[in-house]
């Protein structure tokens, strides 16, 4: 059996903005509502559907495996953006990125509050 994530929800305060902020930031493309959600469709064909909600959000994590030249620009609009970004998970190491397993790696947060990472090697893959 080939089990693979296809989708996941993402909540929101605003569904709109939030899936606007993910795709200009990794430079993807916001794709049409469907149903309650706006779609961010990632070239894995995992789907971040983005969806409002008026309640507390409880911030989530999401990674994104980049090319070393995706990992560039990415980094690039982030700083651009003036976005904090840390070296780790915790946060307690902001304005750095890190280089584990040989890579590059940062993370930093989305306007609702959940915690974005980009990363250029799979964590345990080497060096």
């Amino acid at each position: 059996m080939t089990v693979e994530l296809n989708h996941t929800i993402v909540t929101a305060h605003d569904k709109n903005a939030a899936a606007r902020f993910l795709a200009d930031i990794l430079g993807l493309e916001v794709s049409p509502q469907y149903g309650p959600f706006i779609p961010v469709h990632v070239p894995n064909s995992v789907t971040l559907d983005f969806m409002d909600t008026t309640g507390a959000i409880t911030p989530q994590h999401y990674a994104f495996l980049v090319s070393e030249d995706e990992f560039d620009e990415i980094f690039t609009r982030v700083q651009k953006a003036g976005l904090t970004y840390w070296a780790d998970p915790a946060h307690s190491r902001p304005g750095e990125i890190n280089h584990r397993d040989g890579g590059r790696g940062t993370y930093f947060d989305d306007p609702n509050g959940h915690n974005l990472e980009i990363l250029t090697r799979p964590y345990g893959s080497g060096d």
